[in-house]
C-alpha cells in the first residue's frame, strides 16, 4: 500500500489556484456535504472550533473518499499536537499566528522524522495504514504540506524570512488577526488594513511563494481570486449556514400573509 498522494500540496506548488472554506462545526455529516459541493478544500479547525482528536480523525474519513483535500489547523505550534494529527492521517497542516523564521523552522520540524525533524515514529498509524503501508516512513514528508499563517504586524514585519524557510510551503495571511494587531479589531476591510494585506501578497509574489487568504465578502474573495491568491477560503461553514437560515426565515416573514376565510 502506498502513501497518499497529497493533491492540494501537487496544485499547490504548481500554482493552481483552488478554492474552499473553513469547517468549524466538528461534523463528519457536514463535512462530508460540503467536500461533495465542488471545493477544492476544506479546512478543519481545532483553533476556534470543538473539534479534538477523535473529531478530526471522523472528519478526516468523511473527506478521504471525495474529491477534496484536507487541510487541519492546529491550535498553535505544539508538536505533540502536530505528532497527532500527523499521524491520524492530516498531510496538510496551517499552523496559526506564525511571526519568525524560528518558529516556522519549529512547524516544518515537527512534520519531520529524525534526524530532520522532531516528529514521533510509529508504524501502525492511520497515516501509515495501520502497518500496511511499509514504505510510510520513507515517504511521508513528500506528501506532507506545510503552511504558516501571518496574522500580526510582527508576521508582516519579518515576511521574507518565515516564508524562505525550507519546508515552508504557503503562507496564509489571516486578516482578522491582522486588523485587530494593527488596531482595527473586528475590520478585516479597514483600508489600512486591505494595504497591508495587498503588499504582502506582492511581497510573496515577489518571493514565488504560494499564498492564502479568508474572507467572508464575496466582492473580497473575489478581488483576491482575480489577484491569482493560491488558495482562497471564501467562506465557513457557519457563514453558510447561518446566511442561509437567516436569509429563509428574513424571507417567509416578509412575505405577505395570505387571507383566510
Amino acid at each position: 500500500m502506498d502513501t497518499r498522494i497529497n493533491q492540494f500540496k501537487q496544485a499547490l506548488l504548481a500554482h493552481k489556484q483552488q478554492l474552499g472554506l473553513f469547517s468549524t462545526l466538528a461534523s463528519p455529516n457536514l463535512v462530508e456535504l460540503l467536500a461533495g459541493c465542488g471545493f477544492d478544500w476544506l479546512l478543519l479547525d481545532t483553533e476556534h472550533s470543538p473539534s479534538d482528536m477523535p473529531e478530526i480523525v471522523s472528519q478526516l474519513q468523511a473527506i478521504a473518499a471525495l474529491p477534496c483535500s484536507a487541510i487541519v489547523r492546529p491550535a498553535w505550534l505544539d508538536m505533540v499536537l502536530v505528532k497527532r494529527y500527523l499521524d491520524a492521517g492530516a498531510q496538510s497542516l496551517l499552523y496559526p499566528c506564525i511571526q519568525t523564521a524560528d518558529e516556522a523552522a519549529a512547524a516544518v520540524s515537527f512534520t519531520r522524522y529524525p534526524p530532520r525533524g522532531v516528529r514521533g515514529v510509529s508504524g501502525s498509524t492511520r497515516a501509515a495504514s495501520y502497518g500496511l503501508n511499509n514504505n510510510y516512513f520513507r515517504t511521508a514528508e513528500d506528501q506532507i504540506c506545510v503552511l504558516v499563517q501571518i496574522e500580526t504586524q510582527r508576521g508582516l514585519n519579518n515576511l521574507e524570512a518565515i516564508a524562505s524557510v525550507d519546508g515552508v510551503d504557503g503562507v496564509f495571511i489571516g486578516p482578522t488577526d491582522l486588523a485587530a494587531s494593527m488596531g482595527h479589531i473586528g475590520d478585516a476591510l479597514h483600508p489600512e488594513v486591505l494595504s497591508a494585506i495587498d503588499d504582502a501578497f506582492a511581497r510573496l509574489r515577489d518571493l514565488g511563494v504560494p499564498a492564502g487568504y479568508l474572507t467572508l465578502n464575496e466582492q473580497e474573495a473575489s478581488r483576491r481570486i482575480a489577484q491569482g491568491v493560491e488558495f482562497v477560503g471564501v467562506a465557513t461553514d457557519t457563514s453558510i449556514i447561518m446566511r442561509g437560515a437567516k436569509g429563509l426565515i428574513d424571507r417567509m416573514t416578509a412575505a405577505p400573509v395570505a387571507a383566510h376565510g
